[in-house]
């Protein structure tokens, strides 16, 4: 196993080193028991005690109380699980409230543990590896007047350039606690120029790339949402200056969790950088009583010294390898059409029948009964929370559609929203208290839904009977798990007033456990997850749904900055992408169909428009391209991903795809807006064989260093708008 943790007295500390043949993450034991951080980084084989930190005076920075000279603070140490009120006045990984009311608490290092491979955590999605993938490094902190232990776990897996982190806090003592903040790592980096980069956006903009300094204070990026949400994706990395997708160094994090987050970047005065990364703690608490313990979310920590995409290559292999738990992680994803622009809910059997008929004639694979299904729903005004068929729409249920599909050789999937409820619903007459609120309080309204309280076990009971019902009622392949409003009035009827805090992390803990569940009960089903497109697109969801719909906005300009920038993180079997009606629900943009197509067909593809009303020449167009796409499936989805152009920074966007053995690429790029006397743009490739000779669609035999290297001209000069290019590239 390349994995390994060595353990080593230097200068009388204590030294724990984790690495592989990528990185290594070197922490220690310094004076008065504190577990001080010292690098994270490319690979080293020893550490011989470089980095420990300087003893220097600085003012205002307290001493320890049995201190001799003024030259060891915590408040410039750089450590690995800070708390507050004994000398660091930064920002704590960790607040906890004391039965007499004091919030100080003071860690020192006890002891450690190491165990090979990567146990799941209890209730909560987390990375995962057999004795022979991983090493597991579990020290354990102590406040002995406090009576809490700590626990910190970091994993290093053998074949990625990533470490995973955790903590977990145990009341050792005989009084209740209340934990304020507990979150998932803490980092301090010395002094340095690194840039931050965040994934920031809105509703159908979601995973816009942004590049800042890092100034003095304290930078926050969270979501008080109860999701991870559209706004604020719960990742975010450090970067060098002018890093490009293949040169400089890069630091990623990224949270396995999908409720309410919170990210902060600190700079102190002597320009050290802290990075810490968890549970929001706005809002938040939790009673822990008497030897009872709470876990943290896990991140993943990823490092790159060749620039971003070899960052998004560690995030990739870690959440197709080691997060994902899925039969169909590994599996080629089907070629899909979902009814929705085609009908939104204005259906019935003989027009699904005709765009079934229709799609198998398409060379499509699955086709997906989008919302509008159910109780008495004709608009997105009633009936979430009735799942049971709509026989007006649906008179002989969804055998017969089914059946239909299935007897033309696809699949057929169906939409849910099971966190949901109408007013206008059954559910809801029956059973108001269900819905998350507030009491003596007005129920804010989203979509004209409310939020099912999934924090409490009856409901979720409720709703899994319901579904387990409609999906053993006919074969059923593939289902749509969708989630169109963030929680409002939030509180939780079955918990008492001194633990309201508890309630949004109660929720998402619900939630993991039903999707833990009907999953489990249901293995042969492929779970697609939404929220409003994109709006929990998470790895904390992506453990439970191996792919998730990357956004509503199905425009394919709008659709390649979203792809490019959700691939920073997740790879591209984990995106739905579809090729939209014209001119788009979202921007009125008409876009040709080999446009909209190659957008698409750069992650699971799929078709989210009327099949009926193609002309001959686009549905000619449409069987070619799922051919190809058939064809180089494997390579799309599973094969190396690589970004060439930024078209956040350009006119233009490209990237490409390669085979393991780099036998075989696949590369795209978009051109935006046409332009008179238009700028010739060169394009490098990345990933091929430098020795080898490659064909380039079809004809041209270039040697890969000269792709690479030298470059050419993808497009000398564009017709008009919208215009895009593939080229396929063979080892000869």
């Amino acid at each position: 196993m390349d994995a390994q943790i060595k353990v080593s007295k230097v200068s009388g500390n204590q030294i724990f080193h984790l690495s592989n043949s990528k990185v290594s993450y070197i922490l220690g034991v310094e004076d008065h028991n504190v577990l001080a951080h010292y690098y994270f980084g490319k690979k080293v084989n020893d550490y011989s005690g470089s980095l420990k930190y300087p003893r220097l005076d600085r003012s205002f920075s307290p001493n320890f109380s049995d201190a001799t000279d003024r030259n060891y603070s915590l408040n410039t140490l750089p450590q690995e699980f800070p708390s507050f009120g004994a000398g660091d006045f930064r920002e704590p990984a960790i607040s906890v409230q004391q039965t007499n009311g004091s919030m100080i608490t003071d860690f020192e290092y006890q002891s450690y543990q190491i165990t090979d491979g990567k146990d799941a955590l209890p209730e909560l999605p987390s990375t995962h590896a057999d004795q022979s993938e991983a090493m597991t490094l579990t020290i354990t902190m102590v406040d002995k007047i406090a009576q809490i232990t700590v626990n910190l776990a970091y994993t290093i897996f053998s074949d990625s350039a990533s470490v995973v982190r955790s903590s977990q806090i145990i009341n050792s003592g005989t009084t209740d606690i209340d934990i304020k903040k507990i979150d998932s790592m803490n980092i301090d980096f010395p002094k340095n120029d690194y840039q931050l980069l965040q994934l920031p956006g809105r509703y159908a903009e979601e995973r816009q790339v942004v590049v800042e300094d890092i100034n003095p204070g304290t930078k926050v990026l969270d979501s008080k949402r109860s999701s991870s949400g559209h706004m604020q994706s719960p990742f975010f990395g450090l970067v060098s200056p002018n890093v490009t997708e293949d040169s400089g160094t890069a630091y990623g994090f990224n949270l396995i969790y999908s409720g309410s987050h919170k990210s902060t970047i600190q700079k102190d005065p002597f320009e050290q950088v802290r990075v810490q990364m968890g549970i929001n703690d706005f809002n938040f608490s939790w009673k822990l009583r008497p030897q009872e313990s709470f876990q943290s979310p896990e991140v993943m920590m990823s490092f790159s010294d060749r620039g971003l995409n070899q960052l998004s290559h560690a995030f990739h292999h870690l959440i197709l390898n080691h997060v994902m738990t899925s039969q169909f992680a590994k599996k080629p994803r089907p070629i899909l059409i979902n009814n929705w622009e085609a009908t939104y809910m204005d259906f019935d059997e003989a027009k699904l029948e005709k765009i079934v008929k229709k799609s198998a004639q398409l060379d499509i694979e699955l086709f997906v009964l989008d919302d509008g299904w159910f109780g008495h729903r004709n608009d997105d005004n009633s009936s979430l929370g009735d799942w049971y068929v709509n026989k007006e729409k649906l008179p002989h249920g969804l055998t017969s559609i089914s059946d239909l599909t299935h007897q033309l050789g696809m699949k057929f999937g169906l939409w849910f929203e099971p966190e949901m409820v109408s007013k206008d619903s059954d559910l809801y007459r029956a059973h108001p208290d269900w819905a998350i609120h507030t009491p003596n309080r007005p129920l804010s309204v989203s979509r004209d839904q409310y939020v099912l309280d999934f924090g409490r076990q009856e409901v979720r009971e409720h709703i899994f009977k319901q579904m387990c019902e409609i999906l053993d009622s006919t074969t059923i392949d593939y289902v749509k798990w969708d989630m169109n409003r963030n929680i409002t009035e939030l509180y939780n009827l079955d918990l008492p007033a001194d633990q309201q805090g508890e309630a949004s992390h109660r929720y998402i803990l619900g939630v993991y456990d039903f999707m833990a569940k009907i999953t489990a009960r249901y293995p042969n089903i492929l779970f697609e997850g939404c929220s409003g497109g994109g709006g929990r697109f998470d790895a904390g969801m992506l453990y439970y749904m191996p792919q998730y719909w990357v956004s509503d906005n199905t425009d394919a300009v709008e659709r390649v900055k979203i792809q490019y920038g959700t691939s920073m993180i997740y790879p591209p079997v984990a995106m739905g992408a579809h090729v939209s009606k014209i001119p788009n629900p979202n921007t009125g943009r008409s876009i040709d169909i080999n446009f909209r197509s190659l957008v698409a067909n750069s992650a699971d593809t799929g078709y989210e428009l009327d099949p009926l009303t193609l002309s001959d020449d686009e549905v000619k167009t449409v069987i070619q391209e799922n051919q190809w796409y058939k064809a180089n499936r494997e390579l799309i989805q599973f094969g190396d991903f690589y970004r060439l152009i930024n078209p956040f920074k350009n006119n233009q966007g490209s990237w490409m795809f390669v085979s393991p053995d780099k036998s075989k690429a696949v590369v795209m790029f978009f051109n935006i807006l046409n332009q008179p006397a238009y700028p010739l743009t060169v394009l490098k490739l990345q990933g091929l064989d430098p020795k080898a000779k490659y064909e380039v669609n079809g004809s041209l035999a270039v040697s890969g260093d000269e792709l690479m290297n030298i470059g050419f001209y993808p497009m000398p000069q564009p017709k008009h708008d919208f215009e895009s290019m593939k080229f396929e590239l063979k080892k000869i």
